[in-house]
């Protein structure tokens, strides 16, 4: 993933965070607000109920007593007082009481509850309520008017007049209905609802709001019957169409009578539509701010690319070029920051390093070519030495006798060429090694060729007046064909087991085997002899070294040549007295050498 692509979805992603975080975070806080504001409003909402309540049943109170001090119902009394008394003149008194003094209902009755006089049913003349003998007096409270279309609910007050012995009952009451709902001040949003409790089971037309009937009724149904089953206040939430802005949630008052019977519930309703819409504000709000950050985002990473992720790139590709050999590589500066002080380190480190390559060149070259000297100087010595000699006895025997001078002069020639033909070996093997041949590669089976290998050098394993040398074969058999040079990987299968057997003078285990790797071969060539110091491992390859009394030092230099022309790798790992173990990986299919070898004239 490109570190542009990185930065847009790192800003992205803490822009998408916060968004969401923050517009998590003012909407709890609003709603928590809102439904705060919401249950003190209806908290005022149901106190104000409570007091247009008691208002209204002390109105109804303070009219009844009105009503029986009056002078026609003070007749009345005393007429029905006497022995006697006849109420039948009585029957229409209670209409006009009860219009002049604003009561939906007035009933006149004797002490054992019998109507006198009814203003709402007349014609329940004689009919014994026995309610009103056992209803508080001077108290106003709820009750159940019975009525010729049924019943209703109002605030009852009852009054006592005693004369004579004898007691008479003046019970108004006005009804809790539609107008009583449409005299308490509400909030914008809020509504209050009555359903009176005339009914066994849930009835729509007890149901009734300040406007009137009330739209699905039926939805109410499981919040009302919850409350007269449990005889207290329940709150819930309404949903009336699909539309989350149509809910409306509902907190219940039951009003009970003097017998604590649920005659009504109060249900004060308050909209949810101005918080449903107020959280859509908020998350559309949050959107476009989510969005905006977006695209800022957006820009930022295309300018934290250009200041950050190009002046990388730029180093990347320097540090490649630096890799494939291009030290002298630069990259252009143009900031004074910490990128701009990594590029001119970077500069800085390639020019150190083109500097320190030259010094380190050129001292491998003198140290090549001292080393050169060195083992030339050491081969030559000893056929030199022989050479002079033989000179100097040629002169000598000049100046002996002919026949002297013959004998000493066929030994003489004789020694000359052996010596001769010596320097020319020497020669040669120096010739060998800087003009090594190009592989030509070519299907080899491995296995074949470190058999046959191991089988040249089996009478030297055994051979007689030195102890024996056991060798082992672990060859595996899956291993497959690689692409090699059969005579050049020969010769160096060859040199590493020569070093093996000069490795054990005093006998010992030589091992060889063969593994299949990921996309290759591994050759292993193991030794139980005297082993290496790690001095002498860390220079092992190193051209014109050896450790043996008589050696060129080329046999290593020459397989590791073999080994880097195949495209492979070789080494060693070695341990004083254990033995020392090589390691060869080959390629199936190495690529083409960059270059030819040319030979040297």
């Amino acid at each position: 993933m490109r570190l542009r692509l990185k930065l847009f979805l790192v800003l992205a992603a803490l822009v998408a965070i916060s968004v969401t975080a923050a517009a998590w975070a003012v909407s709890l806080t609003t709603r928590r607000a809102y439904l705060r504001a919401d249950r003190r409003q209806t908290a005022a909402l149901l106190a104000q109920f409570d007091q247009e309540y008691q208002r209204l049943g002390q109105g109804v109170l303070a009219r009844v007593n009105a009503i029986q001090a009056t002078p026609s119902v003070l007749r009345m009394v005393v007429e029905l007082s006497r022995p006697g008394g006849d109420a039948s003149p009585y029957v229409d008194a209670a209409p006009p009481l009860a219009a002049s003094h604003q009561l939906d209902f007035l009933d006149f009755l004797s002490g054992d509850g019998s109507i006198v006089s009814s203003a709402s049913w007349p014609a329940r003349f004689g009919y014994r309520e026995t309610w009103v003998t056992r209803a508080p007096v001077g108290k106003p409270f709820l009750h159940l008017w019975n009525l010729p279309e049924g019943q209703a609910v109002a605030l009852t007050a009852v009054a006592e007049i005693h004369l004579r012995g004898k007691t008479f009952f003046v019970a108004g009451a006005q009804r809790l209905d539609r107008q009583f709902l449409a005299s308490l001040t509400l909030p914008q949003g809020m509504r209050a609802l009555l359903y009176r409790n005339t009914t066994p089971a849930f009835s729509a037309d007890n149901l009734v709001a300040a406007s009137g009937a009330v739209p699905q009724p039926e939805r109410l149904a499981p919040l009302i019957a919850e409350v007269l089953q449990k005889n207290r206040a329940v709150s819930r939430s309404v949903e009336w169409t699909p539309d989350p802005s149509s809910a409306e949630t509902f907190y219940t008052l039951p009003l009970a009578g003097p017998s604590g019977h649920l005659l009504a519930v109060l249900l004060v309703g308050s909209s949810r539509r101005d918080l449903v819409l107020l959280m859509r504000r908020i998350r559309l709000s949050a959107l476009a701010v989510g969005a905006a950050g977006l695209l800022i985002g957006l820009v930022l990473s295309w300018w934290a690319a250009a200041r950050v992720a190009r002046p990388v790139l730029q180093l990347a590709e320097g540090a490649q070029k630096v890799a494939a050999g291009e030290w002298n590589a630069r990259v252009e500066v143009k900031s004074r920051d910490e990128v701009g002080q990594l590029a001119r380190s970077f500069n800085q480190m390639t020019g150190q390093l083109v500097e320190q390559r030259e010094r380190l060149v050129q001292a491998e070259r003198v140290a090549a070519w001292r080393e050169l000297a060195r083992r030339l100087a050491h081969e030559l010595k000893n056929p030199l030495f022989p050479l002079q000699i033989t000179v100097e006895n040629l002169q000598r025997a000049r100046q002996q006798t002919p026949e002297q001078f013959d004998e000493v002069f066929r030994e003489s020639t004789a020694t000359l060429l052996a010596e001769l033909a010596n320097l020319k070996t020497i020669l040669n093997r120096f010739g060998d090694f800087a003009k090594m041949p190009a592989p030509e590669r070519q299907p080899l089976d491995l296995n074949a060729l470190v058999t046959e290998v191991v089988r040249l050098f089996e009478a030297q394993f055994s051979a007689p007046g030195r102890p024996p040398i056991h060798a082992e074969l672990r060859l595996d058999p899956d291993l497959g064909p690689i692409e090699a040079d059969p005579h050049l990987l020969r010769r160096a299968v060859e040199n590493l087991v020569l070093n093996a057997l000069d490795a054990m003078p005093e006998g010992g285990t030589l091992t060889v085997g063969t593994a299949r790797r990921d996309a290759g071969a591994e050759l292993v060539i193991a030794d139980t002899g005297s082993g290496l110091t790690p001095e002498e491992r860390d220079r092992l390859f190193t051209p014109y070294y050896t450790t043996k009394r008589h050696g060129t030092g080329l046999g290593l230099a020459i397989v590791q040549s073999v080994v880097s022309d195949h495209g492979g790798k070789i080494s060693v790992e070695s341990v004083p007295e254990r033995g020392t173990t090589f390691r060869i990986v080959l390629p199936a299919h190495p690529a083409a050498p960059s270059h030819e070898r040319g030979e040297s004239k």
